[in-house]
Parts: structure tokens; sequence; C-alpha cells
């Protein structure tokens, strides 16, 4: 009856941590793309501030990229 020795390390290998490193980076910056937009004065409202291009479309889009990366940083198989 041999001993089996289990080697007790991390979930996931060194490439998957960076991925998800990264993932995690782009959704922070997705989020501060929608940022700012806001009045001193609650009695104005500017339109073109708030629906601008880069709030609208483009941080959801940065921020779905980075849940992607996330994921496949996630389903990713390690070499060890």
């Amino acid at each position: 009856m041999a001993k089996e020795t289990k080697k007790i390390g991390f979930a996931f290998g060194k490439e998957n941590y960076v991925i998800l490193i990264v993932g995690v980076i782009i959704v922070i910056i997705g989020y501060m793309l929608m940022i700012g937009g806001g009045s001193d004065d609650p009695a104005q409202f500017h339109a073109e501030e708030i629906f601008s291009f880069r709030r609208i479309t483009l941080s959801p889009i940065v921020i779905l990229l980075g849940f992607v990366v996330v994921l496949f940083g996630i389903m990713k198989k390690s070499k060890d």
C-alpha cells in the first residue's frame, strides 16, 4: 500500500490568474468609461453628456468584453 501524497496548490495556473486579472481590469475600465455627465446645478439637464456614445454604447461593450475575458480565464485549462 503506497501512500499517496497530494500536492496542495492553487485552483488555477499562473496564466489563468493573469487572464483573470486582465479581465477584471477591462471591466473596471468599462465602468470608468460610464462615469461622469453630472451637473453642478440640479436644475440643468445635459442630454448630450448623459446619452453620449461613450456611456451608452462603448462602455457596455467594454464591460461585456471584460466578462468574456474573465470567463475565458476561468474555463482555460492550465498546462499543469
